[in-house]
């Protein structure tokens, strides 16, 4: 990637980036045929385990960061993402997790809570899962089900609730899960975040997904019946909930936009080869006037969606936050993601026949992880909601 592609990162970000592609290339890359072939969740905690020894999940978190970079963020993680999914995309999706149940316990965790929980979770000796979506609230948080209630007499919270959609399901040493603790809020209000270790009586995992893309990826149902954790399991106050969701989200949306990013890469990268190698007709297929265009759509697209997905990460790094950072992280988000999409699907196209075996490469996984990009951390449709909310306020939309 020369300078001119990544102008918004300076000479720092590019030797960060050079340094994790090697590093990828010797840990992920010799075992994601296991990820994606034989559904390894074993692969996937070695290669964790790796990039926890190597102290890159600190990367968000300046006080715990040990490394050679002078100002570490959300920039590096966005990189992370986008080498690590360039690979395999459903690896990916467990750093991802990994620093959106970090975040929340570096920022809003007791001391005592933050202790026990989070060094084993940036050090790569457990992952962590966050509970949000719920049969009836996906993108709608306001509709969530699950309910969070305290025990005077035991000094406890309670949570009974079902999620569905969480990654890492059953497999997770540490959950944040999301509810009501104040059911006469009103809707969208009364949210709080309770962190629930794994093992805890109550917490259940009925049903694990089969997804057509990320395979690798365990995803599923936790269910909690009357499940207890202590009083200091609560991030930050009762109510806080929708403040600390959102501010995960940001930086998730920005982090997601990195993943589409390495996937659309790579995409490019096997159509763009098969264009200029493949002969019809006499000629070389890149040179048909619809391939060229297509080739082209391709690379402006990726170009934008880079140009996106680093403005909101720099400008997170600059302490951006909040409503301010949502619509650069929203349109970071909705761009790479989509352009993950387009160009897995022309890469299939360009390679015809061979685009749609898995005998001749990686363009058919990469058409079905793909897929799921548009969906996971805030659909298309909401990124666009929120897109437009910044540039209408005194609209209010009809969702």
């Amino acid at each position: 990637m020369n300078q001119l592609q990544d102008f918004i990162l300076d000479d720092e970000d590019r030797s960060f980036r050079a340094e994790v592609r090697a590093f990828l290339a010797r840990e992920l890359e010799p075992r994601a045929s296991a990820i994606e072939d034989e559904d390894s969740w074993d692969a996937v905690k070695a290669v964790v385990r790796s990039l926890g020894e190597a102290g890159y999940l600190t990367l968000m978190f300046k006080d715990l960061y040990r490394g050679w970079l002078a100002k570490p963020g959300l920039t590096h993680a966005t990189i992370l993402s986008e080498e690590a999914a360039a690979i395999n995309y459903a690896f990916e999706t467990t750093i991802g997790t990994a620093l959106s149940c970090a975040y929340p316990l570096h920022r809003y965790a007791a001391p005592a809570v933050r202790e026990r929980y989070l060094g084993d979770i940036i050090d790569g000796r457990s992952v962590g899962a966050i509970g949000v979506t719920e049969p009836a609230a996906g993108s709608d948080t306001s509709r969530l089900q699950t309910r969070i209630s305290y025990d005077e007499a035991s000094r406890e919270w309670v949570i009974n609730g079902l999620k569905r959609y969480i990654s890492n399901a059953g497999v997770a040493d540490v959950y944040i899960m999301y509810g009501v603790t104040d059911p006469e809020a009103p809707a969208g209000k009364g949210l709080s975040a309770v962190v629930v270790p794994a093992g805890t009586p109550g917490l259940t995992f009925p049903r694990r997904y089969t997804f057509m893309g990320r395979r690798g990826c365990i995803v599923g149902e936790v269910e909690m019946k009357d499940v207890r954790v202590p009083r200091d399991h609560m991030l930050g106050e009762p109510g806080q909930g929708t403040r600390i969701m959102v501010s995960m989200f940001n930086f998730e949306r920005a982090i997601l936009g990195g993943s589409g990013l390495g996937v659309a890469r790579t995409a490019f990268g096997i159509a763009r080869d098969h264009a200029q190698t493949r002969e019809a007709f006499g000629q070389k297929l890149g040179s048909k006037q619809l391939i060229w265009s297509t080739v082209a759509e391709m690379s402006w697209r990726i170009d934008a969606a880079e140009l996106l997905t680093y403005r909101a990460a720099k400008l997170y790094d600059a302490g951006i936050t909040g409503k301010e950072l949502a619509k650069p992280a929203a349109m970071a988000k909705l761009v790479a993601t989509e352009t993950a999409v387009f160009c897995a699907d022309r890469a299939v196209q360009i390679l015809g026949g061979d685009g749609i075996t898995k005998e001749y490469g990686r363009a058919e996984q990469l058409y079905r992880d793909a897929r799921a990009l548009p969906i996971v951390g805030g659909t298309s449709e909401m990124a666009r909601y929120l897109i437009a909310s910044a540039d209408l306020p005194d609209v209010k939309p009809n969702l």
